[in-house]
């Protein structure tokens, strides 16, 4: 057998044994804490427990409603506040990913200081009495650079991210030891997420320690994706679901957008309607949880922002609590904040989710902040039949329907009308109901409504902002202008090809300038045109130090963009400098390592003759940080 098969079959041996240790916890329907801390303190063990119809806390089932709001978009002295927000708006819960290149930037190189400390932040949650959801990923995607994967991944020899590929998952190198060679294995994915949790552990920030992390997400979305890796890709949902369980947090773990979620992971749902769209938990033992409730949309440079009505979000998630017996939704955002410096993924601006609940600053937004916290209250009054009674559901009409949950002492109906147009009139009970065009009325004891979607009681907000200070004097300003580079000098990003623009700068900077030189000899009073075609973001061309133009691609726009423009040369030697620029990088997709950027094609068109690439001439690339401008206190 070749060393080759020989490794493989030893992993899929410990593979094997991973997802049986997995399928014992799923066996038993639960995931329990360890008994060491309660034996040792003399307390009650605390455990998180979860069955068909939510997840349990020390045996009690719970209605949870949680919100996200990642530390990193927003700021240590605004946590107290943003979290107590939350607190006020009727939140259980604060849900966050962990983002590893905040975490790693460098390879074995960790940061949890400032806006990344994440140990802060889930004890601040502690402090005001909410639980968190710790998405832990580590691709978390978010509108987040590079998905959240740290660079230098990228240089990992033969490595294809988030599928069944040894180098993403396992690094190999050699140790000797005592005359004897061994073979090291270091997951790189395992590695991170087993570093969060222990440090989760030893902060005692896991539910059965006494803390408050009472679930964990691996990976992310990752339904999207799977397909495009073919036979890699069912492997690795096994392997990561197993690889998180043998680390045994005392605690559940989910995937989202996962359907074949492997026992006991639960498979969730992410979007704007679950409750339509959600086909619901892979087995009748799992609950059914959301996410991602998205609250509005995140703004693209290019586009008009695009709010969600209070109204609609509580919809969706009243209809999801009834016709999927929910019993976890998570806003995304809760509170969006800010991408500050250059995380933000591509397209997307620098605020982030400003028509949340809470809006970039932390400020309140109404009125969908007070119509999401008496949607709240309304369903928290009727938790014991939602989470314990029987089920039945009821047609009123093509488009209205009743959803009941009924214990020997209570009752709780949810009546939905569909029609976006048209008021309804039904007959429930004993009793008639005028039901708003898409609206959903929550009654409490099945006869009394308390909450109606459509009805919104609190006043429309209004956001004021008011100069504090005028800096438009014109001699408090400097401006600094590098000059654009000419001269091809000695350089290690030289040759004789169009470098990829990502590899080259190494994540440095948004910029890379592409220079060269051309040889023009006149042939007449015939036009010149340049072409270029690049797969960054902007282009900036100039000639002789002089600029000729510029070309900007969009978010939903084609990958190339084009810039064909006329030009004029001198005779003899002239110089041609292409400033390519990203707008942010990647967030998504499969195979994103293979990714490529920046200028591909260079050409100049003499009249009616062919082209002339200059594709292969020699080309130097700089690695610029751009222009910049400050004020001068």
């Amino acid at each position: 057998m070749s060393m080759a098969a020989a490794a493989a079959a030893i992993m899929a041996v410990l593979l094997a044994a991973l997802m049986a240790r997995a399928s014992s916890a799923a066996a038993a329907g639960r995931v329990w804490a360890d008994e060491e801390k309660g034996a040792h303190n003399g307390t009650a063990r605390r455990q998180v427990t979860y069955d068909g119809r939510s997840l349990m806390l020390d045996g009690a089932r719970r209605m949870l409603f949680s919100g996200d709001i990642h530390y990193p978009r927003s700021t240590p002295e605004m946590w107290p506040r943003l979290i107590e927000s939350a607190r006020e708006g009727g939140l259980d819960v604060i849900q966050t990913y962990v983002f590893w290149n905040v975490h790693e930037p460098i390879q074995g190189q960790y940061n949890f200081e400032g806006r990344y400390d994440l140990v802060k932040f889930i004890r601040e949650i502690h402090a005001q009495g909410l639980y968190v959801s710790l998405r832990v990923g580590p691709f978390v995607e978010a509108e987040w650079k590079y998905g959240g994967l740290p660079f230098w991944l990228r240089g990992v020899p033969n490595i294809t991210f988030r599928c069944n590929n040894e180098p993403y998952k396992v690094q190999v190198y050699t140790q000797v030891k005592t005359d004897v060679m061994y073979e090291v294995r270091v997951v790189h994915m395992q590695k991170f997420v087993a570093k969060i949790v222990n440090m989760m552990k030893d902060e005692n920030l896991y539910y059965p320690q006494g803390g408050p992390i009472i679930i964990s997400q691996i990976e992310n979305e990752y339904k999207l994706v799977q397909a495009a890796f073919h036979s890699r890709g069912p492997p690795y949902v096994r392997w990561a679901a197993a690889m998180a369980v043998n680390l045994q947090t005392g605690i559940p773990w989910m995937m989202c957008k996962q359907d074949d979620a492997p026992d006991p992971i639960i498979n969730t749902c992410n979007g704007l309607i679950c409750g339509e769209t959600f086909h619901g938990p892979n087995s009748p033992n799992k609950p059914a949880l959301w996410t991602e409730n998205w609250t509005s949309r995140y703004p693209l440079y290019g586009h008009d922002p695009r709010f969600r009505s209070p109204a609609d979000i509580a919809f969706a998630v009243a209809l999801f609590i009834a016709r999927k017996k929910g019993s976890f939704v998570s806003y995304y955002m809760y509170h969006g904040g800010t991408n500050f410096g250059r995380f933000a993924s591509s397209y997307v601006t620098t605020s982030y989710y400003d028509g949340a609940p809470l809006d970039e600053y932390g400020l309140i937004w109404q009125s969908t902040w007070s119509h999401l916290r008496e949607l709240h209250a309304a369903v928290k009054q009727s938790e014991e039949p939602l989470l314990s009674g029987a089920y039945s559901n009821y047609s009123f009409g093509e488009q209205q329907e009743g959803h009941v949950f009924k214990t020997e002492s209570n009752c709780v109906a949810f009546l939905v009308n569909f029609d976006k147009h048209k008021t309804s009139n039904i007959q429930f009970g004993e009793a008639s109901f005028q039901l708003a065009p898409k609206s959903i009325s929550i009654l409490s004891s099945c006869r009394r409504v308390v909450f109606e979607t459509a009805k919104i009681n609190a006043q429309h907000g209004l956001r004021t902002a008011q100069v504090v200070q005028y800096l438009n004097n014109v001699d408090s300003w400097k401006v600094f202008k590098e000059p654009i580079p000419l001269a091809i000098n000695n350089s290690t990003h030289i040759g004789n090809r169009l470098f990829e623009h990502l590899s080259t700068t190494k994540d440095e900077t948004d910029y890379l300038w592409y220079l060269t030189r051309y040889d023009y000899r006149s042939n007449g009073d015939t036009q010149l045109v340049l072409n270029v075609e690049s797969q960054a973001h902007v282009l900036h061309a100039y000639i002789n130090n002089d600029y000729i133009g510029s070309v900007h691609g969009s978010h939903d726009g084609p990958r190339n963009i084009v810039l064909k423009t006329p030009i004029m040369l001198r005779k003899g030697q002239n110089s041609i400098s292409l400033l390519s620029v990203m707008v942010g990088s990647p967030d998504s997709g499969a195979y994103m390592e293979r990714r490529i950027f920046g200028v591909r094609k260079v050409s100049i068109q003499q009249g009616h003759q062919k082209s002339h690439s200059l594709n292969n001439e020699l080309w130097k690339h700089q690695v610029n940080p751009g222009w910049l401008i400050w004020r001068n206190e």
